[in-house]
């Protein structure tokens, strides 16, 4: 199943989360930014080229125009590869870990994955109800750093990865689950998009 919402960041531009439910415990949020504008790069290259034309006519010397050409080229490639992101993925596996995923417009991809049982705190930028003690934290990792989507969003991430934790504590409540397999550990309990107390 998959559904798509539309939000913002928090200089107003307009993001869109993907949510693909593969199973009660596999869960998947994609955040989509919007695509590099092709007004934004032309206003960029005219205006790098508009410069370099300048200075040509002042220092009458072609090896502006070029420099200018060949920096400007290999701007945007440096900038479509490691800066422009178009797409950030949250992947959510019950009792196996989390994986993030970066999709740069370049088409290159970073992935990021982290095992449930470490002791790791997902920020989200959401104030805890629930206290973290200190040295329960070993990391922080953030989430959608490129996309910086605004509070609502977070809620709702937040919201859909409690309830794959809920799903994960469920089968410990019934006796059969407490005889047939050991009670889920802390520090797995700790590993939740936000720290859980004890």
């Amino acid at each position: 199943m998959e559904n798509e919402q539309s939000f913002s960041d928090i200089c107003g531009g307009r993001l869109a989360l993907q949510r693909r439910y593969y199973s009660p415990s596999c869960r998947e949020f994609c955040l989509s930014s919007p695509r590099l504008s092709l007004r934004s790069l032309t206003v960029v290259t005219s205006t790098v080229w508009l410069a370099a034309y300048g200075l040509f006519t002042v220092c009458e010397n072609s090896v502006v125009l070029s420099a200018a050409i060949f920096i400007t080229l290999l701007g945007l490639l440096g900038y479509l590869h490691f800066v422009k992101i178009d797409q950030e993925t949250l992947l959510i596996i019950d009792s196996l870990g989390i994986q993030m995923t970066s999709s740069y417009a370049s088409g290159k991809e970073s992935t990021t994955f982290i095992e449930m049982d470490k002791k790791v705190i997902y920020y989200l930028c959401i104030l805890l109800k629930d206290p973290v003690e200190p040295h329960e934290i070993s990391q922080v990792v953030p989430v959608f750093q490129s996309a910086k989507p605004r509070l609502d969003c977070l809620i709702e991430v937040y919201r859909s990865c409690q309830e794959i934790l809920a799903h994960q504590k469920a089968p410990s409540t019934s006796p059969q689950a407490h005889q047939k397999a050991p009670s889920t550990s802390p520090s797995i309990q700790k590993a939740s998009i936000v720290s859980r107390g004890k």
